[in-house]
Parts: C-alpha cells; structure tokens; sequence
C-alpha cells in the first residue's frame, strides 16, 4: 500500500513501543519491571473522580464546543492568575485531547515546509515526529552533563536563521528532569525577542518539583506574550494520563486556527474528562503536593542507587519523574554473543536478561543515555537496580 510520505517519514513513539512490549510479556507471565511509562502510579485523587461521576448521573454526556467547555477554559484562565498573576481570556485557550494534541494542534497552525523549529537534546520523542509532520525542519541544540542538559543563549542564537519559526522549549524536562532557572529563563528571553521567535513552551510537568526548584512560566514576562504558546494539561500533574485532557494558551488568532484544526480531527474532548479537570484545577494544592513527596523519595533512591552501579553517570534530576542516566561505559561491550553498541541494545539486553523496562536515549536524540522512570513503586525500582546490577555486571 502506497501511504503518504508524510506518514512514511514518522517514527513510532518508542515510549508508547515499550509501554505496549511490557504489557505483551505480562500477559505471557513474564516477570517485567517497566520503567518506560510516563505515567504517575497513583490513582486519580478522589474528588476528581467523583466530579466525573456527578457530571455522568446529571447527565453531561452530550458534546461541547469544539474548544472545550467555557467553564473548563475559565479554570485554567483562573490557574493562570493565581499562580503568575497574568489573567488570560477564554478567548486564548483551546481544551484538547491532551497535551500531546494541544502540541500538534499549534505546531500545524504555526508551522510548513520552508519554516524551522529549534528543539533542545535530549528531547521528549514526539517534539521531532511532529514537527517533521508538518513539513517543517527540526533543528537539533545538543546538551550534555556539562550543561545539565539545557540550551545557552549562545547556542540558541547560534541556530536561528532566517527559516526560524519556533522555539520548543520544555521544563521541566523530559527526558532528564532538567529545571530552566529564573536567570537562565531571561537569558533565553533576550534572544528570542531579538529574533521574534515564536515559543511552544511546554510545561506539561510543572508541578512536579524538588530541592527548591521553581517552575518559571514564561507569561510572567509580558514582552513574550503575542509570540508564546502555552502547552499543559492535567494528565501528570492530577494522575490523568488516561482522562486525555490537554489545553493550550496562545494569542487569540492561533487559538481560531487551532480550533478549526480540531474541528475537523477530533472535535470537542471527552466531556466527562473535561467536568474532571475542572475539580482537578480547582482541588487543594495538597493532593498535588502528596504525590510529589513520594516522587522525591523514589527520586533520591534511584539516582543514589544508580550511581553505585560501576560504569552508569546519573544527575539529580530537579523535576519531572525521570532520571537519564548516562551508559557510555557499557557500549563496546558483550555479554554470550551479544554485542551493547547502542542504547537500544544495551535496553533490549537488560529487558531479555534482567526482565527490567526502560527506555534507550535514541529515542529522545542522544545515544548514550537510557531514560528511567521512577514513577513506579520503591519496591520495584529495588529489585530493577538489583536486576539491572546483576546483568551489567556480566558484561565483558
């Protein structure tokens, strides 16, 4: 069948891969670990479930606007001033399925062939794919350990040419849990302005925050507003992934297009979800900050734990519920006539030999890195680095 190259071009989403092969190998009986998933482990708290079952028995199981219902755009207009004390209009936030989709959305209505957008490495996977789909050009900004991982004003107006379109900036950061400070927010600021850049600016882990970090928004900064997308939603934050709510906060005019680019793919989102995320934004801030304490448990335990390994790196992550260990030293190696020449291979290895889930850095633009997720019980991460030493070690 001949498909459209638009298609034939995209790679599928390795997380989403390795989430699925998990499933696969449990339902066979296999004893896996899965350290792959972005998903919180805990359940949805209480009062937003049980706002979604009200909005069942009254009944509100009929469509809504395209957009998403008003209340639902009010609450986050509401968020917005209460956190950074900028009041946004109805007007400027389209409710979608997900961030993911709200992502999409806004790079289809800004981007095409002929435009350029400029993605900070390690990258969460789905950034290149879609920029890809819409025709236009990712251009890549490498980090390492030295930077922990973020971009400088250098190297951002390094890569800006007269095709520069989009600035896709994420914090904190998936795929290593990397947190933009308040100066190195306005370095980056700078440059943009300079440049008229448009900024997706993903925040979709905001919340999640450890050793004092703090999320800077950049619609703190008034002089960035007509160019800013906001990307954000209520899946990592509230313990959602399954709710598929998203929402996005543009200027109005990206706000129309989007809509009408959601009006003829999906519609309006699940209205029931939609009534849930209304409780989500509206809950106390301590259901929130519950699920942060343990995150920062299991933080702290797997970064120690994974640098006591011989031969893995691992950073402290500052957000987000990820670690991104680094692997180099197990590259070249073998272990009965295995040969770990990629992340990838050193991923399947400890999947057939230690039944331990993660996911390889190619997937996220670098190649000798793995990306870990904590976002798991404390038991399993033990017996995964238990695992995980045991099969390492017998590498040659």
């Amino acid at each position: 069948m001949e498909l459209a190259s638009r298609v034939r071009q995209l790679q599928p989403s390795q997380t989403l891969g390795i989430t699925a092969l998990v499933q696969a190998l449990r339902r066979e009986g296999k004893n896996v670990i899965g350290l792959g998933a972005g998903e919180p482990d805990f359940d949805t708290p209480h009062v937003i479930k049980e706002a979604a079952i009200e909005a069942i028995e009254s009944g509100h199981t009929k469509y809504t606007a395209v957009s998403g219902m008003p209340e639902l755009k009010e609450a986050v207009c509401a968020k917005y001033q209460r956190e950074i004390g900028h009041k946004f209009s109805p007007q400027q936030v389209l409710i979608a399925g997900g961030a993911k989709h709200a992502l999409a959305n806004a790079i289809m209505a800004l981007c095409e062939s002929g435009h350029e957008i400029i993605i900070p490495a390690p990258y969460w996977t789905s950034y290149i794919e879609l920029a890809r789909f819409s025709g236009a050009t990712p251009v890549v900004l490498e980090t390492s350990e030295d930077s922990s991982f973020k971009i400088t004003p250098q190297q951002l107006e390094s890569a800006i040419s007269p095709r520069s379109k989009v600035l896709l900036l994420n914090t904190p950061s998936n795929p290593t849990g990397a947190v933009y400070s308040r100066a190195e927010i306005e370095a980056l600021l700078q440059v943009i302005n300079r440049h008229d850049l448009f900024v997706v600016f993903d925040e979709i882990y905001e919340k999640i925050l450890y050793d004092g970090h703090e999320h800077v928004c950049l619609a703190s900064y008034p002089e960035v507003l007509d160019k800013l997308i906001l990307i954000n939603g209520v899946s990592k934050t509230y313990a959602m992934t399954g709710w598929r709510v998203g929402y996005l906060v543009a200027p109005e005019p990206l706000i129309k297009a989007c809509t009408k680019i959601q009006g003829h793919t999906t519609s309006n989102p699940c209205t029931i979800s939609q009534h849930a995320s209304i409780a989500a934004l509206q809950a106390e801030p301590e259901i929130v900050e519950r699920m942060v304490v343990e995150f920062d448990e299991r933080r702290r335990f797997l970064v120690a734990a994974l640098n006591e390994v011989n031969g893995l790196k691992c950073l402290t992550p500052g957000g987000a519920f990820y670690t991104y260990p680094n692997i180099a030293a197990y590259l070249g190696r073998q272990h009965a006539g295995t040969k770990i020449e990629t992340s990838m291979d050193l991923c399947n290895y400890l999947l057939e030999e230690g039944g331990v889930a993660v996911v390889p850095g190619e997937a996220f633009g670098t190649s000798e890195h793995i990306r870990i997720s904590y976002a798991t019980s404390m038991e399993n991460l033990k017996e995964a680095v238990s695992r995980m030493r045991r099969v390492l070690a017998q590498l040659d």
